[in-house]
């Protein structure tokens, strides 16, 4: 355990922060939570890499926090053999982002792998596709994704462009465990890493390329109608240069940006937590709707690796969630590929376990196989990465509920980029035909049945926090609801023990799944939920899922649902 008082002190007495920086740690003194809450813990170093506050201290996001776990990457790529390949370093717009990304440059320079810093903001999708355009051995990108202002972090990718497994991190995280924290970790200036050719600033070649493999992932381009009107909002992160870009490209002119969120700011004034899977992150985009006569709306996160829809039906607003994007895109996608002979053999779409399941029978009218993964696209994409090699499947798609998607092969992490552009050809398409994306989700009810979901997290910060979480996801497996809205419980799948037990009778069997921190409750009614704790964040995710022909029976089991297992989580003090 650590104490968090002598970890302090040691902070407060280096030499090796600035006086601006000890001023930052006298202004907490008297401060105990903050205090704590700073120097509790060493901030985590995992396969979604670090994220955390920015700020000084061992549990914050600091010049030293990075400085230490690129060293260590550093030392993980050498002791791969991959130093000669070099790494691809990209940033958001995000509070000292610029500054860390040049960091970690010099980090890998001093240490003789040569490092490709984009010379100013790009998307996560686009570091994913320069670490395979330009081979290198590895990738960081300095973004916080969708977290609060106050949040940065540091995601790494390793060569086939998807994020880091744990057979990576757990090194890594072994490196920084050995090293000490105030080590002088750059020994080459600026100046003398371009010199010696281990830096080298990347731009517009990277992003030709990368937008012109996003548009070949156009579907139909005939059958549209190309005058549809689109708002759309980068939320002040890095999606403007890149959506807009490809979007034009693509033919549709008439697409009008929220100005107020158009430029990147790491502030991001006009909204207090910037992630669009919350409706109100649309505020100023559903103005702009009004105004401009607009069908679809969309939204992408800070990073833009994430994306999120609105409709115009009927004159109103309709809000989509993740998993209802989904079903509108995979049905726009395997419907039209099948049409056009596309498909390729052995077609295979990777979801994560905490998605619904409301594409399965679509899949299979089309022959495509349905893959569920841990969550994380890092776990979506090791699929891809092993058909590339074996040649045994061909993945076509993956999606998260967290409103992650993506299409083909020439990146590997979500893509807020080239979903944008498929999602406003679906539109267009669809409004070709006289339809709206709402009449496409509803003729898909109609014909599969409503499954309806939601999810909930439960915030629990700090020290007190975090053992609470631990007590919850720990009790909640021996006190978890037996019978829900008339439904018994049916199986328990433990993620943590990788086993799934019939509860009538006990019997438990293997589940051939990586081992995570997760547990799914099965019903007879097809209803289900997951909880997990967050992997990134301080919170504890609830996964609930229902379905049923009805569309109002489906909408009461969910809150039936809801009510009984909160019930039951916050009796956990």
């Amino acid at each position: 355990m650590i104490n968090y008082e002598e970890l302090y002190e040691k902070w407060l007495n280096s030499p090796a922060l600035t006086e601006e920086e000890k001023l930052q740690l006298k202004a907490v003194e008297n401060d105990e939570t903050e205090k704590e809450d700073r120097f509790y813990k060493e901030l985590e170093f995992g396969t979604a890499g670090l994220r955390g506050k920015v700020g000084m201290g061992s549990n914050r996001m600091n010049r030293f926090i990075i400085a230490r776990a690129t060293k260590a990457l550093a030392q993980t790529i050498i002791d791969n053999g991959l130093q000669e390949k070099g790494i691809a370093i990209a940033h958001d717009p995000r509070l000292f982002s610029k500054e860390f990304a040049k960091l970690a440059a010099l980090v890998m320079a001093s240490n003789g792998v040569k490092a490709y810093l984009f010379e100013d903001l790009r998307p996560t999708p686009e570091l994913s596709f320069a670490v395979r355009y330009l081979g290198t051995a590895s990738g960081i990108n300095i973004t916080a994704s969708h977290n609060p202002k106050e949040y940065n972090g540091y995601k790494v990718y390793w060569q086939e462009g998807s994020q880091i497994k744990s057979d990576i991190s757990d090194k890594v995280l072994e490196y920084i465990n050995s090293m000490d924290i105030f080590e002088e970790y750059v020994t080459l200036t600026e100046e003398e890493a371009l010199e010696k050719g281990l830096l080298v600033y990347i731009g517009e070649e990277v992003d030709e390329e990368f937008y012109k493999e996003s548009l070949n992932c156009t579907i139909n381009d005939e059958n549209i109608d190309k005058n549809i009107s689109v708002v759309y909002t980068p939320l002040n992160g890095a999606g403007y240069k890149a959506v807009t870009t490809v979007l034009a490209r693509r033919g549709f002119e008439n697409v009008h940006v929220v100005e107020e969120q158009k430029d990147p700011d790491g502030t991001f004034p006009t909204i207090e937590y910037p992630n669009p899977e919350d409706t109100a992150a649309f505020e100023y985009s559903e103005r702009l709707a009004k105004e401009v006569n607009a069908d679809i709306l969309i939204a992408t996160d800070p990073d833009c690796d994430r994306l999120a829809v609105e409709a115009i039906h009927n004159g109103e607003v309709v809000s989509f969630n993740g998993n209802q994007v989904g079903a509108i895109l995979v049905q726009y996608v395997i419907e039209n590929l099948a049409k056009q002979g596309k498909l390729p053999e052995n077609p295979v779409l990777v979801k994560s376990i905490v998605t619904s399941k409301m594409v399965e029978p679509l899949c299979k009218e089309y022959g495509v196989e349905v893959i569920d993964v841990l969550t994380g696209f890092k776990n979506i994409c090791a699929l891809p990465n092993e058909w590339d090699i074996t040649g045994e499947k061909n993945y076509v798609m993956g999606y998260e509920e967290s409103i992650g998607y993506n299409v083909g092969t020439f990146l590997r992490d979500k893509d807020g980029v080239t979903i944008a552009m498929l999602l406003v050809e679906a539109a267009a398409f669809y409004k070709k035909q006289g339809k709206t994306l709402v009449d496409v989700l509803d003729a898909f009810y109609e014909k599969y049945g409503y499954y309806m979901d939601k999810t909930i997290s439960i915030v629990l910060e700090g020290a007190a926090g975090a053992q609470r979480i631990k007590r919850m996801m720990e009790q909640y497996r021996e006190i978890f609801a037996r019978e829900i809205a008339g439904s018994e419980v049916v199986s328990v799948t433990d993620y943590l023990t990788q086993k799934e037990k019939t509860v009538a009778t006990g019997e438990e069997k293997a589940i051939d799944i990586e081992k995570t921190d997760a547990v799914k409750f099965s019903y007879a009614d097809e209803s289900w939920y997951t909880l997990r704790p967050s992997g990134t964040e301080p919170k504890v995710k609830l996964y609930i899922y229902v379905k049923d022909e009805n569309k109002e029976v489906a909408e009461e089991k969910l809150v039936k649902f809801e009510e009984k297992v909160l019930e039951l989580l916050y009796s956990i003090d």
